[in-house]
């Protein structure tokens, strides 16, 4: 697997091509932003770990523009903590972040975890999108008002709606396609970010908690996401 390395210091370049390279990785090494963009739109590799700070064109430009026409797989390198909740919050759509500095061998232990997801991910069936514009579960559990709209991005309970984040649209459209289902995060975070990015599981139960509060307002009699101790959330409507 080839592993693009755009970085604009030598001697780190050289190391973690060493490094990438005694694990069977083929590299390829950037120093400038604009003829990396070049040279990665042209012939992907399999991933690419992406310094922050770039002459020419910085990483978050570089960032955007290859999620622009594609989902191949980057991992940012940042000498700057502060700039970690800026890259997070822009959701460039970044799959994992490091800290320089760093150690080489913690860099390739990365690379093929990103790698490892990526390949799960393609392999399973895509349920990021509820399968109906209009998706009304048919447990016998449920409640015959429940509706989640994909059209648009909201849930309608006994005749009132409430807006859903596209993140919160997906949750609840992968839950509640199978109601009783146990989906730990691992599968959560997998199944609704389309771009395979990696996100810790406080994310995840950050989007839940909100989400469940969103359904609070429309109906406080029920539960409708359930917490599994030790494993992750499922779908199932209850009167409390």
């Amino acid at each position: 697997m080839t592993i693009a390395i755009v970085e604009d210091e030598p001697k780190l370049a050289i190391v973690l091509q060493e490094y990438l390279q005694r694990d069977g990785f083929v590299t390829q090494v950037y120093g400038e932003g604009d003829v990396a963009l070049k040279h990665l739109l042209a012939n992907p590799p399999d991933l690419v770990l992406l310094d922050l700070m770039l002459p020419g064109l910085d990483g978050m430009s570089i960032c955007r523009e290859l999620r622009r026409v594609s989902n191949l797989p980057i991992i940012m390198l940042t000498a700057k903590i502060e700039e970690i909740d800026r890259l997070l919050g822009l959701e460039l759509g970044a799959d994992d972040y490091i800290c320089k500095p760093f150690s080489p061998r913690e860099v390739v232990a990365r690379v093929k975890a990103v790698l490892r997801r990526t390949a799960l991910t393609a392999n399973e069936p895509d349920s990021s999108t509820p399968p109906d514009a209009n998706h009304q579960t048919s447990n016998a559990n449920d409640s015959p008002a429940f509706q989640l709209n994909t059209d648009t991005a909201s849930v309608h309970v006994n005749g009132q709606s409430v807006s859903l984040t596209a993140v919160e649209l997906r949750l609840l459209g992968v839950l509640c396609d199978r109601p009783g289902q146990i989906y730990n995060r691992e599968q959560l975070m997998r199944r609704i970010y389309e771009d395979n990015r990696i996100v810790s599981d406080r994310t995840i139960d950050s989007h839940v908690k909100k989400l469940r509060q969103k359904l609070e307002s429309l109906d406080a009699d029920t539960t409708y996401i359930h917490s599994v101790y030790g494993i992750g959330y499922k779908y199932e409507p209850s009167v409390d």
